[in-house]
């Protein structure tokens, strides 16, 4: 978006090229280029919006991430205290046969 030499216009990448869109100049111009301005702000403040939408969400999920880890603590632990074994690092299985030591 660029006035030049009393003309507005309007650059516009397509394909790996860049187009100059000439779009007035005058009042008609200045409408263009007030209308880029507000579109580019509008882009800003919804671009902004999301950084702290993102960024809550960060916050969130490091609350949830250590409230899974303590249940799997708590799992674990009331698991282990009733006889269960993890089976090759994998499902829990109770433990038969010989009497489990403390």
């Amino acid at each position: 978006m660029a006035w030049e030499h009393g003309y507005y216009y309007r650059v516009v990448r397509n394909n790996c090229r860049v187009y100059r869109i000439y779009c007035g100049r005058g009042p008609v111009g200045e409408l263009f280029a007030e209308n880029d301005r507000y579109q580019r702000e509008t882009r800003e403040l919804v671009r902004e919006g999301v950084r702290i939408i993102r960024d809550q969400l960060d916050v969130f999920e490091s609350l949830t991430d250590e409230a899974n880890e303590l249940a799997d603590t708590i799992a674990t632990a009331a698991l282990l205290a009733a006889g269960y074994h993890r089976h090759h690092r994998g499902e829990w299985r109770k433990r038969r046969g010989r009497p489990e030591t403390a």
